[in-house]
């Protein structure tokens, strides 16, 4: 009996100690992820700010209202190429961490699944005669989860696929949007 409890404690350890190498992935990817993020928001800011200092410039020595006007209207088209560029490289940032998560978490499954079925092959070969119905009942259930869990990932791989198809479909709407003014003022 010793043997069967020495198993499933070295198991338990294994496991936890799985788990806690998976959060610490997980951490480490969330945090290369949030600080892509903040060198684009840095980087953005920046450009901001120095087109705006510009603009301003420009805008002060102009020297009639017309002149305002054709100046801040010619900024319309390179400002929303600018917000459209700055939503692709988010939805960039996180479509691939999206991607890294959900390959630690398919990894992390596999790893799982295949370690809790092992331990329930080692105790059903210790198990009492009679007990079969009871294993296959707990192998069905570690099957259920890990169909359970791969499809959360499959889900959000297609929620990830749908951010990025409507960042697409909205660019495609975004920039003729845009054209459209600047021409006909023209």
């Amino acid at each position: 009996m010793s043997s069967t409890a020495d198993q499933f404690s070295n198991a338990t350890k294994a496991t936890f100690e799985a788990q806690m190498a998976a959060m610490n992935d997980f951490a480490n990817r969330a945090l290369h992820s949030m600080a892509e993020l903040a060198e684009l928001n840095i980087a953005t800011a920046k450009a901001s700010l120095e087109q705006t200092s510009a603009a301003a410039q420009q805008i002060l020595s102009a020297k009639d209202p017309q002149e305002i006007i054709a100046l801040t209207s010619s900024q319309a088209q390179p400002n929303a190429e600018k917000v459209l560029a700055y939503g692709r490289h988010v939805a960039s940032i996180a479509t691939r961490a999206q991607a890294d998560f959900t390959k630690v978490t398919e990894a992390r499954i596999s790893e799982t699944s295949r370690q809790v079925n092992k331990l329930i092959d080692d105790l059903s070969k210790a198990a009492p005669a009679g007990t079969e119905n009871a294993i296959s009942m707990l192998k069905a259930s570690v099957a259920n989860a890990s169909a359970a869990y791969e499809q959360l990932v499959k889900v959000g791989k297609q929620a990830a696929e749908t951010m990025e198809d409507s960042m697409t479909e909205a660019t495609k709407h975004f920039v003729p949007a845009t054209e459209k003014p600047a021409r006909s003022k023209k």
